[in-house]
């Protein structure tokens, strides 16, 4: 059984009595908003310091939007899924995706920062970064309904019979399987597209590639272990674009 819809597309944010930032600030709280911020804080260091100057007006939007997405992540999400997926139970299936993933993102963001900063190999038009900023923010406005609704979104690819996981069929999941996968790609793309170098989306391509591996492996998975999952499959046929895969 999904967990319970509350919106035909915005999830909801469950503040009960006391304001978003009174839960933010509480002691848990304060150490997840404290490792969620350090990424966009890692990531646009990583640009900056490549790109040696701090003048780059679109890789500041997506270092506001990324820790916005994280602080309402923080504020609105199960702290078992903040749990998960800081320190995944056994059983993982996927093996390659996140070490080969994060050699390639960092990859990504120097050759970003040095072709934009200082060499200017293949600059991107300022109209398509800010059509790429415009697709990241809305990439992870689909990402945080994914995870709002998903409290089994793990950072790997397993069975969590030790949450209880259930087949999740609710919010962007009524559409594709993968909403979050779908929406993570995007990000990439729209996002690389933002920081100005078309160089930089090589490391992006093939980190694309290993993301559908990875969707076709988990999928396979869940057919076979998760109960519920592969009657699922049958009534949402696409994995990632609806009509299309």
């Amino acid at each position: 059984m999904a967990l319970q819809w509350q919106s035909a597309f915005i999830p909801v944010c469950p503040l009960r009595t006391e304001a978003w930032f009174v839960k933010i600030i509480s002691v848990s709280k304060l150490s997840i908003v404290a490792r969620t911020l350090a990424i966009p804080a890692v990531i646009t260091g990583i640009v900056f310091v490549s790109a040696g100057t701090f003048v780059l007006p679109f890789v500041w939007a997506i270092a506001i939007i990324m820790a916005a997405f994280y602080l309402l992540l923080a504020a609105c999400t199960d702290a078992g899924l903040w749990r998960e997926r800081a320190k995944p139970g056994p059983g993982n299936q996927d093996r390659l995706t996140r070490p080969i993933g994060g050699v390639l993102m960092i990859s990504h963001w120097v050759f970003a920062g040095l072709d934009v900063g200082r060499f200017q190999w293949s600059p991107v038009p300022w109209q398509l970064q800010a059509a790429g900023v415009a697709g990241f923010a809305a990439a992870l406005a689909v990402n945080f309904w994914a995870m709002r609704v998903n409290r089994f979104y793990s950072s790997v690819v397993r069975v969590q019979a030790d949450r209880g996981q259930q087949t999740i069929v609710d919010g962007p999941y009524r559409f594709v399987r993968h909403p979050g996968y779908t929406a993570t790609l995007f990000a990439m793309f729209s996002g690389g597209m933002a920081l100005g170098s078309w160089m930089a989306m090589i490391p992006v391509l093939v980190f694309a590639a290993l993301f559908i591996r990875r969707t076709l492996l988990e999928d396979r998975m869940l057919q076979q272990e998760l109960p519920g999952y592969a009657e699922y499959a049958l009534s949402v046929r696409y994995r990632l674009v609806p009509g299309i895969f």
